[in-house]
């Protein structure tokens, strides 16, 4: 007997599995307003600098106001960090076209002085009541904060990744999930109180360490509860709750316009996720393999008990347990690290190429994702397109995965992504329709190349260092998250370049996406030994056996299908 049968036996997919995968599916909504927060709460209103705070201005309307103390742009608007050094009052005397046409004299003749925003910034807050560019000030020469901030974040995700990963194999998943959605509430709550922008950068890498928790350990008690036969339907069910999840962010951040609130708004209902995640029974699979075999059994008895199977769940007692868990048992106790990556030929090329991959995706998907207002279009409907797209984005690729296989479905989705990034770079500003569609063609690109990441990778490496291979290739994602707002920065500098690099990427990857072995079909390998025979006909009569079973159910699907 296998675990597996033990599952069935105390119901594989009763009433428990679907209330576990339903509660825990929760607070995925809203993990994905998280990352795209900075969106919103970091949005650039238009602004020029105040008058001088020396003088009377009373007898001058607005327009008026701004004629004589700012001068304008190359594109005929308001200079956004620089105003008169005194104001110009003879403009005020001419009629307005005259006087912006004596005003532009002036500028190119350079007989007028100009000097920063030393009276402080004005605001047009018709878009939000307030971000944190407006309560803090971080314009002009502060204008890289904004990008920072969002790395910060993107760091304690790194972080979380790397803490509640190793802390959730050594102490399990359910209390690791409890203390993520604990300092998730906390976090964000006082990210929302912030007074100053380096406290709100230190709670919000608090929120980027939580984020990782309960993604980690939300996708670990998931499938170590349910059967194989659902794990593909159940891994899609996930998948569009971060997609429902960037739905939901444009609504909310629609009708609750200041950064404050809407901060705490996708905050508090993580304290109502804390007291929940108390019910989560811990993996039994976890504690069979660490040592508590009595607490495992008795987790398996409870979820008997949940779906009116208290009899078969009484036969199960530890012997039985063991006796399941053997092979997983001799596995675990094999001490591999993330060397072993990189041990081997083939081991070394299927890691390098997929921490191309996951590092490109995650690259130019925040490029793309983190930058909304550069499209010039309304801000809560680009949110909504970006989120909704992702939608037939990973039905067509699970459907390319399945007839066309892996290796071209993940190299085609990076090198069209490429390909829409660069182009939309030759496109003028002006044509904001073409810009934004291209936009949002390559972002779904994107997204379909995130859905084969993570099941292709599962099926590349084996077994027994599948887990240190998906914390690897995840950090490889993380770093990309990283990198992404901060390479947004060279754009003052070269306007073309940050497109040339988004797109460059993928492009790059998506050819190193080539040199992967193909996995539709093939049984899973479950030592470095399998991996380095794969293709090489060098396959035991148990993985022919396994390869043949495979092949018949999927024929038999096909022609229930037809």
């Amino acid at each position: 007997m296998a675990f597996a049968d033990l599952l069935e036996q105390v119901g594989s997919m009763g009433r428990f599995q679907v209330l576990h995968v339903t509660l825990l599916c929760l607070p995925l909504l809203l993990l994905t307003s998280h990352n795209l927060l900075q969106n919103f709460v970091a949005m650039v209103p238009p602004h020029h600098c105040s008058p001088h705070s020396n003088l009377s201005w009373s007898q001058l309307d607005p327009e008026q106001l701004l004629l004589v103390t700012v001068p304008l742009d190359p594109a005929g608007k308001p200079q956004r960090c620089q105003r008169y050094a005194t104001p110009q009052w003879h403009l005020v005397d001419r009629n307005g076209s005259s006087a912006v046409e004596e005003r532009a004299e002036d500028e190119e003749g350079l007989d007028v002085a100009l000097q920063g925003c030393t009276d402080g910034w004005s605001y047009n807050m018709t878009e939000r009541t307030s971000t944190i560019i407006s309560d803090w000030d971080l314009v002009c020469d502060l204008r890289s904060y904004k990008q920072m901030g969002q790395t910060i974040y993107m760091g304690g995700v790194l972080v979380g990744a790397f803490v509640f990963g190793s802390l959730s194999d050594r102490y399990g998943r359910r209390i690791l999930l409890i203390i993520s959605n604990l300092l998730m509430a906390v976090s964000g709550t006082c990210a929302a109180f912030s007074l100053s922008f380096p406290l709100f950068c230190l709670f919000r890498f608090g929120c980027g360490m939580a984020l990782s928790g309960l993604g980690l350990n939300t996708f670990s008690l998931i499938v170590e509860w349910i059967p194989t036969r659902v794990r593909t339907v159940t891994g899609t069910i996930t998948g569009y709750c971060y997609t429902i999840g960037q739905l939901l962010l444009a609504v909310i951040a629609y009708f609750i316009r200041d950064w404050r609130w809407l901060t705490l708004t996708v905050s508090l209902p993580s304290y109502v996720f804390f007291l929940i995640s108390w019910w989560f029974h811990e993996s039994s699979r976890w504690l069979a393999l660490n040592n508590k075999p009595e607490q495992a059994v008795k987790a398996l008895k409870s979820v008997a008990r949940y779906n009116g199977r208290r009899g078969e769940g009484e036969k199960i007692d530890v012997k039985m347990l063991q006796e399941s868990m053997k092979k997983e048992i001799s596995c675990s106790r094999g001490s591999y690290t993330i060397l072993d990556l990189f041990r081997t030929p083939k081991m070394r090329l299927i890691t390098v190429c997929l921490s191309a991959v996951w590092l490109s995706t995650s690259f130019a998907y925040y490029g793309l994702a983190m930058d909304l207002q550069k499209f010039g279009v309304d801000i809560y409907l680009i949110q909504v397109i970006f989120g909704a797209v992702d939608i037939p984005a990973k039905i067509i690729m699970t459907v390319c995965m399945s007839f066309i296989g892996r290796r071209p479905s993940q190299s085609g989705s990076l090198i069209l992504a490429g390909i829409t990034i660069l182009v939309n770079i030759l496109v003028p500003y002006e044509k904001q329709m073409i810009r934004t569609c291209l936009a949002v063609f390559g972002k779904g690109c994107l997204a379909a190349s995130f859905n084969s990441c993570y099941l292709y990778s599962g099926e590349l490496y084996p077994t027994i260092i599948r887990q240190n291979g998906m914390g690897w290739v995840s950090m490889m994602a993380r770093i990309g998250a990283m990198v992404a707002p901060m390479v947004k920065l060279t754009g003052d500098y070269i306007p073309w370049l940050p497109g040339l690099i988004y797109g460059g990427a993928p492009i790059l990857s998506g050819v190193a996406a080539i040199f992967l072995p193909e996995t539709l079909g093939t049984h899973l390998p479950d030592t470095i030994q399998d991996v380095e025979e794969r293709g090489s006909g060098k396959r035991s009569k148990a993985s022919l056996k396994e390869a043949v079973i495979l092949q018949d159910t999927q024929s038999n699907l096909l022609k229930q299908a037809t």
